[in-house]
């Protein structure tokens, strides 16, 4: 999947070969967003209970799921995304571009409930807050007589506002009983350039330029294993009284401006926890370099993401090498041995500056 930004007001949208659409505009925008999203949820374990469900039939969360999985999965060779979910969405007339990751904290199978239900309803209400938002402050265009630019609409959205809505939009959902999930939301400003950030628990990103760690958000958690996470509690139950219940404003933020060439990389610890961050950025410069003058850049940035997501599914299921987790535990004098199994997913933002 693959999304360019570029125009700024009366724009009108073009279908185009390798992505889903592209804006034009007369003024132009001095910054791209070439993005890819790949996805696989972890292999069922006999030994660990189960809990499948679905929202109803007539819901607009479950619409807007198989909508999304169905539209995007032909750019990836995985179906499911697990207990994980994560939303790409346009901000309000081109402004940005907003796009996060959500992980579904496992443990309310006892309970009968499901926690993917949570991360999906989190990434659906993301999707819908952003959508309205502008990734800066309302843009007007100076050539506009003062009464048109007083009708510019809508207000500023930053990630952690979001997070926010959007975690508030959950508690008020009926179908989502209960669960819990942590979070990473990430604008990406087409004006100006500027990243900003709300991470939430163990979920992340990573900024690469020029093949080195730029930034890494550095994992949130209570202890070892436990990572910090939005819940939502069972009605009426006693039973989790001391269960980790995190709040938006608990979210570390983050911003920087971005440069050309710059790779920004999102991803739950499915990833993180398999994957180090000099194999990340190997991967993607050998896609780089194999892909360089004849693929564009929204196949540069679908395939980065695939081959990250499958190199992370080759890691879990090795026991010979160390693992991420496995020092993260040594360092707590637990032992764990080569790759955690987990779902991953990954969201790459390859950007591009005009000259």
């Amino acid at each position: 999947m693959s999304a360019c930004i570029l125009g700024l007001k009366r724009t009108r949208l073009i279908q185009h070969k390798h992505s889903s659409w592209r804006t034009i505009s007369t003024l132009l925008r001095p910054y791209r967003f070439h993005i890819g999203a790949s996805w696989a949820g972890k292999p069922r374990d006999p030994r660990v209970k189960r809990v499948k469900s679905v929202f109803p039939p007539d819901s607009i969360i479950l619409k807007w799921k198989d909508e999304q999985l169905a539209r995007l999965h032909k750019f990836t060779w995985n179906k499911d995304p697990g207990e994980d979910f994560f939303y790409v969405q346009e901000m309000r007339e081109q402004s940005g571009i907003s796009f996060g990751v959500a992980d579904g904290v496992g443990g309310w199978a006892d309970s009968g409930v499901d926690p993917s239900l949570f991360s999906q309803a989190l990434m659906f209400h993301a999707h819908r807050y952003s959508q309205h938002g502008w990734a800066g402050e309302p843009e007007i265009d100076p050539t506009q007589e003062y009464e048109e630019r007083e009708q510019v609409e809508g207000w500023e959205m930053t990630p952690q506002e979001c997070l926010g809505l959007s975690y508030d939009a959950v508690l008020r959902e009926r179908s989502v009983l209960a669960g819990s999930s942590t979070a990473c939301l990430i604008n990406l400003n087409a004006s100006s350039g500027v990243l900003r950030s709300a991470s939430l628990g163990d979920s992340g990103f990573s900024i690469i330029r020029s093949s080195q760690v730029f930034y890494r958000q550095q994992p949130q958690t209570h202890f070892f294993n436990c990572p910090k996470q939005l819940t939502k509690l069972p009605s009426g139950s006693r039973r989790y009284s001391n269960s980790a219940v995190d709040q938006p404003d608990d979210a570390e933020v983050y911003e920087t401006r971005l440069r050309d060439g710059d790779i920004v990389v999102v991803y739950t610890d499915g990833l993180s926890d398999n994957v180090f961050p000099s194999e990340i950025i190997s991967i993607c410069a050998l896609v780089a370099r194999q892909m360089e003058g004849q693929k564009s850049d929204d196949e540069q940035a679908q395939t980065m993401a695939n081959q990250i997501v499958e190199y992370a599914k080759l890691c879990m299921h090795n026991k010979q090498r160390v693992s991420p987790f496995e020092r993260a535990a040594a360092r707590e004098e637990m032992y764990f041995r080569g790759g955690k199994i987990d779902d991953v997913t990954v969201i790459v933002a390859l950007v591009r500056e005009a000259a």
